[in-house]
C-alpha cells in the first residue's frame, strides 16, 4: 500500500510537518516526486513513524531515535548499550525527583505546622541565604 503524505500522516496519526520535520532530520525518507501527482509513501515508511513516536513515548530523544534507526542492521549489542544509557538516565532522573518528593514532603510539613502566618517556610526556604 502506498500513501501520500497526508494519509500517511493520518494513519500515523502525527503532523504533515511533522513528517516533513522528521525528513529534515534523516529520520524518514523522502520518495521522489514523480512528474505528475504526489509522492507516495510506503507501508515502511508509517511503520518508522510508528517506532519514532513509540521511542518518543519511552523517553528518546530524536538524537538517540536516530542513532537506534542506524544499528538496526547491526548486533543486538549496540541497541543494548543505547538502552543500557537510557536507563542509566531514567534512574538518575527518578533519583533526582524521589530527593524533591522528599525535599517537598518536608517543606508542607513545615508549612502545614507553621505557627507564623506572616511567613512561609516554602517561600523561606527559597531565599538565598548570605554567608
Amino acid at each position: 500500500m502506498l500513501y501520500t503524505i497526508g494519509q500517511l500522516a493520518n494513519a500515523a496519526v502525527v503532523n504533515v510537518e511533522t513528517i516533513r520535520y522528521y525528513e529534515r532530520r534523516g529520520l524518514v525518507e523522502q520518495p521522489g516526486k514523480p512528474t505528475q501527482g504526489f509522492r507516495q509513501y510506503p507501508v515502511t515508511t508509517l511503520n518508522r513513524l510508528r517506532f519514532i513516536k513509540r521511542a518518543q513515548e519511552l523517553g528518546f530523544t530524536l538524537e538517540e531515535i536516530h542513532h537506534l534507526l542506524t544499528l538496526n542492521d547491526t548486533p543486538c549489542q549496540g541497541v543494548q548499550d543505547v538502552a543500557t544509557l537510557k536507563l542509566a538516565n531514567v534512574r538518575s532522573k527518578i533519583a533526582d525527583l524521589q530527593s524533591l518528593e522528599l525535599v517537598l514532603h518536608h517543606l508542607l510539613n513545615q508549612c502545614a505546622s507553621n505557627p507564623d502566618q506572616t511567613h512561609c517556610p516554602i517561600i523561606e526556604s527559597l531565599q538565598p541565604h548570605n554567608n
